[in-house]
């Protein structure tokens, strides 16, 4: 008689593995002085959309309905007349595939990988883990005095991005702590909600460390709209909570460096006394709103901005910003946009592209909304997608008013859209059938392209 051993079917591989892979990549060390341009974990998110274009060509289905078809499509209208008129053309057409990448091909694919919540909080903890990681490198790089060049002194923490994007470990932290809190405010398990709160409060650190005023701004706004979304008893009580903690912090024990300090304070000072580095920046948006005045339905064309800059900017732009440590030698980064997403599309695509992308932007954030209605509606299930979605939104959309896209972590960016379109698109009619039939949750799983058809 044949031993037949008990052995289980073996659990099928959820499909967004090779998006955690994306996600993992950006662990990897930028190469010291690089450009920092697209990386391995470009490349990944490259073949990830042919992947699954092809799987779509097999099956033969439409994937999307018509709203998340218009949604995820309109920036494509305002990038190709950009692109149309752009100098030079090779330009022109690196800037589309750029724009594609982050905005509507990456997040499509996204939206068609993700099959259920569960998958969702996967992607989420990638991010809480690739932030921890980083942050972990940034906190040594300031201990170690191995960092980025801060006031004389290698104590800004990069993390593995480098001194070529400055911003990178900044936005990774961010956008973990903004996973972390929207799954500890969820309706989870105990001991993950209590799990993601400890990362929160870790990445709380090198957060500060990265001595980005930006991403402090905005992470601040974000965070409070989280915990006015989850319930306003909840936010006046975490609210209270955290004041105290903060003055006890840093007004009983001193916690706090001078230059942290002095950093704070410095937001305050962006009108009465600005450093070099917000003169250039007020210098670059004056630039960019000119070449809007210019040209204002189409812009001056994709990646025009450092070519026309020098004609349009007044003569208290300085050459560049000085970049040293991490591993990178002294250099004279030069400066190629106005750190502003909303300006440099309105310069670059005109109204008409401005008005693409944040209808796009628009929309999503309107369906993300609704969708945490009806999860709070529905008894809490899905209420940690919920917030991890429009909490990674806002804090894009805030982001977008200090910065933009560009360098190795841009890529992360797409995957952070594409989790928010999963949600505005998908996960939160799911939530609405779950309640309408009274499915259990974990049972009935539906796939994200069943979800839009």
């Amino acid at each position: 008689m044949a031993l037949v051993l008990p052995l289980r079917r073996p659990a099928r591989l959820t499909p967004v593995l090779p998006v955690m892979a994306v996600v993992a990549l950006l662990a990897l060390p930028v190469t010291p002085g690089g450009d920092g341009g697209a990386g391995p974990a470009d490349a990944l998110s490259g073949l990830v959309v042919v992947a699954c274009a092809v799987r779509l060509l097999r099956a033969r289905r439409r994937p999307l309905t018509r709203t998340a078809a218009v949604v995820l499509g309109l920036p494509v209208a305002g990038v190709a007349l950009a692109a149309l008129h752009a100098v030079p053309p090779g330009a022109g057409l690196t800037g589309l595939g750029r724009y594609l990448q982050v905005f509507v091909l990456v997040p499509a694919a996204v939206v068609l990988l993700v099959r259920h919540r569960a998958d969702f909080r996967l992607l989420a903890w990638s991010f809480v883990g690739l932030a921890g990681w980083q942050g972990a490198v940034g906190v040594h790089q300031y201990v170690t005095g191995t960092g980025a060049s801060y006031q004389g002194a290698d104590v800004r923490a990069v993390g593995t991005f480098g001194v070529t994007d400055v911003m990178g470990m900044a936005t990774v932290v961010a956008f973990g702590l903004v996973c972390a809190v929207g799954l500890a405010l969820g309706r989870t398990a105990a001991r993950e909600r209590a799990v993601a709160l400890g990362c929160a409060l870790a990445l709380t650190v090198p957060l500060a460390l990265s001595f980005s005023r930006g991403a402090w701004i905005a992470t601040v706004i974000t965070l409070t709209v989280q915990l006015v979304l989850s319930g306003l008893r909840r936010a006046l009580r975490v609210g209270a909570a955290v004041v105290a903690v903060g003055v006890v912090l840093v007004g009983g024990f001193g916690t706090g460096t001078a230059m942290l300090q002095e950093r704070i304070d410095s937001i305050g000072q962006v009108t009465d006394a600005p450093d070099q580095s917000v003169t250039d920046r007020y210098t670059m948006w004056a630039a960019a709103g000119d070449m809007w005045r210019a040209r204002p339905l189409t812009g001056v064309g994709l990646k025009g901005f450092p070519e026309y800059r020098d004609g349009y900017a007044s003569l208290a732009l300085s050459s560049g910003s000085d970049t040293e440590g991490a591993g990178a030698a002294f250099r004279r980064q030069p400066l190629l946009s106005p750190h502003n997403m909303y300006l440099l599309v309105l310069g670059e695509q005109g109204l008409i592209g401005l008005l693409c992308l944040a209808g796009c932007w628009l929309a999503l954030l309107v369906c993300a909304l609704r969708g945490l209605w009806r999860a709070r509606a529905a008894g809490g299930r899905g209420l940690d997608c919920a917030l991890v979605a429009c909490g990674l939104l806002v804090w894009q959309l805030v982001d977008f008013a200090y910065a933009d896209i560009g360098g190795p972590s841009t890529v992360l960016t797409a995957v952070c859209f594409g989790l928010v379109a999963w949600w505005a698109l998908a996960g939160a009619d799911r939530v609405a059938a779950e309640e309408h039939t009274a499915v259990p949750a974990g049972r009935g799983t539906v796939t994200g392209e069943a979800a839009l058809r």
